[in-house]
C-alpha cells in the first residue's frame, strides 16, 4: 500500500511566542468579555502534524479575536508533538507516545502510566471541562473532502448543521470505541450532558485550503454561539450525514485495500474491503461507505472507519 507524498504547503511555524499563556497552563489563552454567554474553547493541535488547526488558532490570536459576550478560550494541544516534526517523515509527529485524542476517560487520566500526551492531557482537563462548548480542529493524512465528528447528540447535529460547512458529518451513535476523544469528555460525551464538542476535519494535513477552512470554522463557530460576529457565505451544497457502524482496528502490518482508498469510497453489502492477514473486512450495507482509511497499517491503531448515510 503505497501512499502518495505529501504536497507542503503549510509548514510548522515556531509557537513559543505563545507558551506563556494568561491561565498558568502553557499553550491556553483565555478571554473574558466580562459579559454573560457561553465558554467556547477552540482546540488546535491534538495531533502534532494537523497543521491547520494551529493556523487557526493563531490567527485567533494574532488578529485580536475577543468575545462579544462569555468567554473563548484558544489551546494549542500537544505541541510536543508539533515540535518534533521532520519534513522527511511528517506523520510521525502526529504523536510522541500516546494518542492525544484517546486518552480522555478517568481510566487514562487518573491511571498511573506516563507520557508527554497523559501528561499534556492531564493539565489540559480543567481547560476541557470548563468549556460549554468545544471546536476540536484536525486533518487528514489523505486528501479528501473535509467533515465533521461527533457523537449522535441533537446539541452537535443543530450547531454543526447550521455552520454550513463542512458539508459532510460522521454521526458517532454510540461515540468512538476505540477510545475516549476531547469531545467525549465528561459532560460533554453523555448524552444527557450539555454543551456541543466537534471535531472539524479540515482535509489534508499541509495543504492551504485545510488551514483556511479550519479558520474559517472558527470564526462561524465563535459567531454560532455570539461571542462575534461574522458572516460566512452560506454553504455551496446540501448537507451529506453517515452513521458510524464499525471501527476496524489493524491487526497486522500486512493490512491491504482491496482497491487504492483515500475516503468516502462506497461498497456494496458484502464487499471486500480489505484483507488483514487470515481476517476480511467487508462492507455492512449496501452504500458502505468508508472515512479515514489508514495511510500507513500500525498494529493497534483504527484501520478504516465503515458507515453508512443517512
Amino acid at each position: 500500500m503505497t501512499a502518495p507524498e505529501p504536497v507542503f504547503e503549510v509548514l510548522p511555524r515556531d509557537l513559543s511566542a505563545y507558551r506563556e499563556g494568561n491561565i498558568g497552563v502553557p499553550y491556553v489563552h483565555r478571554f473574558a468579555s466580562g459579559r454573560p454567554g457561553p465558554h467556547v474553547l477552540v482546540n488546535a493541535l491534538t495531533h502534532g502534524n494537523e497543521l491547520c488547526g494551529m493556523v487557526a488558532a493563531t490567527h485567533l490570536l494574532d488578529s485580536g479575536v475577543r468575545p462579544a459576550i462569555g468567554t473563548l478560550t484558544v489551546s494549542f494541544a500537544n505541541v510536543a508533538a508539533y515540535e518534533s516534526f521532520d519534513r522527511a517523515d511528517p506523520f510521525a509527529s502526529r504523536q510522541l507516545v500516546h494518542n492525544l485524542n484517546r486518552v480522555w476517560s478517568p481510566e487514562w487520566l487518573d491511571g498511573t502510566e506516563d507520557s508527554p500526551e497523559l501528561r499534556r492531557a492531564r493539565e489540559l482537563r480543567p481547560v476541557m471541562a470548563a468549556a460549554d462548548h468545544i471546536l476540536d480542529i484536525h486533518s487528514t493524512a489523505q486528501a479528501v473532502a473535509p467533515f465533521w465528528v461527533y457523537p449522535g447528540y441533537e446539541r452537535n447535529a443543530q450547531a454543526a448543521l447550521a455552520m454550513g460547512i463542512p458539508e459532510i458529518h460522521l454521526v458517532m451513535p454510540d461515540g468512538l470505541t476505540t477510545g475516549t476523544p476531547v469531545i467525549q469528555h465528561g459532560r460533554h460525551g453523555r448524552p444527557d450532558g450539555s454543551g456541543v464538542a466537534l471535531v472539524v476535519e479540515c482535509g489534508q494535513h499541509f495543504l492551504q485550503a485545510s488551514a483556511d477552512l479550519a479558520t474559517e470554522v472558527s470564526l462561524r463557530f465563535l459567531a454560532h454561539f455570539g461571542l462575534i460576529e461574522h458572516d460566512g457565505a452560506a454553504s455551496a451544497g446540501p448537507q451529506r450525514r453517515f452513521e458510524l457502524l464499525s471501527t476496524a482496528v489493524v491487526k497486522t502490518e500486512g493490512l491491504h485495500f482491496a482497491r487504492p482508498l483515500v475516503g468516502l469510497e462506497t461498497f456494496s453489502k458484502g464487499e471486500l474491503i480489505a484483507t488483514d492477514g487470515p481476517d476480511e473486512i467487508r462492507a455492512l450495507c449496501d452504500e458502505c461507505t468508508v472515512f479515514m482509511p489508514t495511510r500507513k497499517p500500525i498494529v493497534g491503531r483504527e484501520a478504516v472507519y465503515l458507515t453508512r448515510p443517512l
